[in-house]
């Protein structure tokens, strides 16, 4: 597991060591995420809609859970995205077509997404027989969020595209998590940032730091490590959001001290994360596995079977999740219990023990 996050760090240092800036945002569009209204219609956008909602939870039995083949101690992917370009520049580029393709191969197997937070706090409540997925954008870029003319997600960014597909299949909860820098969605006036943020996070959205300018941690000092982590978080609280609960690690490379990167503090404002994401290359134990590690939580790159990706990116590992149900987590619908096959009973951290539910 650590020699692939290595690999996948490595890829990403250079990666996008040649990247360009950011880009213009995409072309405004004459349409948001509801289906599309025929053109002598003009749709007016919802300024505050409703979040999507859970349906009722279950209370699990043995029984309930037998039957849905739950398996809460199972595999979770957390998926790695950055770009989101027509024309690719980068291995790590991925095309509209391509993310919307994988983000319907998800909803058509059942995957229901999740945030960061409620992945790494274990805040799991998803339907039962159903499986969490975690959507990750890196670096805050405009083809992840940008308003059209409209006042909507602009065509083809990642919320458009989450959107979409979830417009198509409902049980396909649209959420995801962006890890932004200095300059959130290329945005540079706070107002701009302000608003942006406040659309996402009415939306269930979460927006959470990647560092004030996505320096390389693994070679800065503890102080310039807490910093860079500071500065992102006062970034944050500036632009109308609460403090993160989630950090995700520039290039995946974690601090000479692991314990730097989950809390500290630095000019009087302190930081403490419930999960400290890297960029790479393994589906994710579940939060509740006595071996999950909250400090280095594993994310696999958006990408197809090809070079290093034959076996650590997203297109291998949904594969072999698809070949291995019972290794992959399977919801019981119940979010106050762990509902598990009896044999994996000694898997579950000792303060989960008492919400078991074996059979």
């Amino acid at each position: 597991m650590a020699i692939a996050n290595v690999v996948v760090m490595v890829t990403a240092i250079v990666a996008l060591s040649v990247m360009p800036t950011a880009s213009a945002p995409p072309p405004p569009r004459e349409h948001g995420h509801a289906r599309q209204q025929p053109a002598e219609v003009a749709r007016k956008p919802v300024e505050a809609p409703p979040r999507w909602a859970f349906p009722p939870p279950v209370t699990a039995t043995a029984e309930s859970a037998r039957k849905a083949k739950a398996n809460e101690a199972g595999l979770v992917p957390v998926i790695m995205y950055h770009r989101i370009l027509a024309k690719p520049l980068s291995d790590l580029d991925r095309t509209p077509s391509e993310v919307r393709k994988e983000l319907e191969r998800l909803a058509r197997s059942g995957y229901v997404p999740i945030t960061a937070r409620e992945f790494a706090t274990g805040e799991i409540s998803i339907p039962e027989g159903s499986h969490p997925v975690v959507l990750t954008f890196d670096d805050g870029h405009p083809s992840h969020f940008a308003f059209d003319e409209q006042g909507e997600p602009a065509k083809d960014t990642a919320v458009d595209l989450i959107l979409d597909v979830a417009e198509k299949h409902p049980d396909f909860r649209p959420v995801a998590t962006f890890w932004v820098n200095r300059e959130p969605f290329g945005l540079r006036e706070r107002s701009e940032q302000s608003r942006a943020a406040s659309w996402l996070a009415e939306r269930g959205f979460e927006v959470a730091n990647h560092t004030w300018s996505h320096h390389n941690l693994g070679v800065l000092s503890r102080k310039r490590v807490r910093e860079q982590i500071v500065r992102g978080e006062r970034l944050l609280t500036k632009i109308g959001l609460k403090r993160s609960e989630t950090l995700a690690l520039p290039y995946g490379s974690m601090p000479r001290s692991r314990k730097t990167a989950r809390s500290g503090s630095w000019d009087g404002t302190g930081y403490d994360y419930k999960g400290v994401f890297l960029a790479g290359a393994e589906p994710s134990r579940a939060p509740y596995d006595k071996d999950f590690d909250r400090s280095a939580i594993q994310r696999i790159q958006s990408n197809g079977k090809k070079g290093e990706c034959r076996k650590w990116c997203s297109k291998y590992w949904l594969d072999w999740l698809d070949d291995h149900p019972k290794e992959r987590y399977t919801a019981d619908g119940d979010p106050e219990r762990i509902s598990i096959p009896e044999k994996l009973r000694g898997n579950i951290a000792p303060k989960r023990r008492r919400q078991v539910n074996a059979y």
